[in-house]
């Protein structure tokens, strides 16, 4: 039985460890807020007043959900593409 489960269990420890990195992503202390389309106004002034300087510290805010945590992983790393192709 333990076979059945053990794909299932190489495949929560890896989604862990890239969790663990993305979260420990700093963020740009120029990061444009307004930028982000898909946050809302509440989480947008949050993030704005917090300047949080890594994804963790965002996710930490009050009020900040973790869907606007992935919109801001996704937008911080589409940047990051950006300038490194530029």
């Amino acid at each position: 039985s333990e076979g059945t489960y053990a794909g299932y269990v190489e495949r929560q420890e890896a989604d862990i460890r890239a969790y663990r990195r993305e979260e420990a992503m700093e963020l740009p202390a120029d990061l444009d807020y307004d930028a982000i389309g898909s946050l809302s106004t509440e989480v947008r002034t949050k993030l704005k007043a917090a300047r949080p300087a890594s994804l963790a510290a965002a996710a930490r805010i009050s009020g900040v959900t973790p869907a606007a945590v992935t919109a801001l992983l996704g937008h911080v790393k589409r940047q990051s593409a950006e300038r490194k192709s530029a």
